[in-house]
């Protein structure tokens, strides 16, 4: 049996997977690994690439998200660990020698992710940075020991998978974490995340996504246990909440005082060099519009799930 197999899922990922591949190639470990790549209905040659690599290649004729291709990969592997890793991802030399050290005294280990730029994220990039241990067990880097992943029964879309994909890595750590699987964190296993840049009305339209987050804090309470107030999705929406109240009790009182409540918001949360150059004020018009889009689409979620998240 392998000592590791890496499972990494892709679709459409020609153009960034050769980096990631190299980068598991070149992984400083003196066990024996090998890498896994589920080719889930590509369109173009991600396959090809990933062959051309030296990768075991699983192909899914057909998308099925990210849920079932990395069972598909696990179920191709032979490896008594198993770690996960994602096709816009790029592992340090470390990464593996890191992660297996870690699974020595843990079944579930998440590791480091930080954004792979030489210049940090602007304010409407996307990325995944993880500098402790989140509760949110992100694949991006991610190990766990075989005989966990069998005995949870893989991973599960959580959301209907015609609206993309969800949760599916958070419900898996936490059903193996109730089963008593030890959890773990390795700050040494590092790996680079892809830095998206992108336009404000794209990070706007994304934080729609945010109510999904009441009903799998439903399914995963312990969540809580990292949310402000334990009903805080986050310290930034947290603030805004905070400025809301304040605006709206300045309207109902015609005090002004109220209006106080919004200054940890607007100094934390928004542009506050050369406010008022034509920049910042488009910056902090649409970091205050999704901040709302994020406050309306959490009390949607909220609803829903009857559990609240704010």
């Amino acid at each position: 049996m392998t000592d590791v197999s890496v499972i990494v899922p892709a679709r459409d990922a020609a153009e960034r997977i050769e980096r990631t591949l190299a980068a598991l190639a070149a992984q400083d470990f003196d066990g024996d690994w090998e890498v896994v790549v589920v080719d889930d209905g590509s369109l173009d040659g991600t396959a090809a690439v990933a062959e051309r690599a030296g990768a075991r290649v699983v192909r899914n004729e057909a998308p099925r998200g990210p849920a079932d291709a990395r069972n598909a990969g696990v179920a191709a592997s032979s490896g008594a660990l198993l770690a996960f890793t994602d096709s816009d991802c790029v592992p340090e030399r470390g990464w593996l020698r890191a992660g297996v050290a870690a699974c020595r005294d843990a079944d579930l280990v998440q590791g480091r992710v930080e954004p792979d730029s030489e210049h940090p994220p602007g304010a409407f990039d996307h990325t995944i940075n993880v500098a402790t241990e989140s509760l949110l067990y992100e694949t991006a880097n991610l190990f766990v020991r075989r005989e966990w992943f069998e005995r949870v029964g893989g991973f599960r879309p959580f959301i209907d998978p015609a609206e993309g994909h969800f949760g599916e890595d958070v419900v898996f750590a936490w059903e193996a974490r109730r089963l008593g699987a030890r959890p773990g964190f390795a700050a040494g296993a590092v790996v680079r995340h892809e830095v998206v840049r992108r336009p404000a009305s794209a990070w706007i339209r994304e934080r729609r996504r945010l109510r999904l987050f009441p009903p799998l804090t439903k399914a995963v309470p312990e969540l809580r246990a990292r949310m402000p107030a334990r009903i805080f999705l986050s310290a930034r929406t947290a603030r805004f909440d905070l400025a809301v109240a304040g605006a709206v009790l300045a309207a109902l009182t015609g005090r002004r005082w109220p209006l106080l409540a919004a200054l940890p918001y607007a100094r934390r949360s928004l542009r506050t060099w050369d406010p008022w150059t034509a920049s910042a004020v488009r910056e902090n018009a649409a970091l205050v519009a999704g901040d709302s889009v994020s406050f309306a689409s959490l009390a949607e979620g909220s609803v829903r799930a009857r559990t609240l998240v704010l």
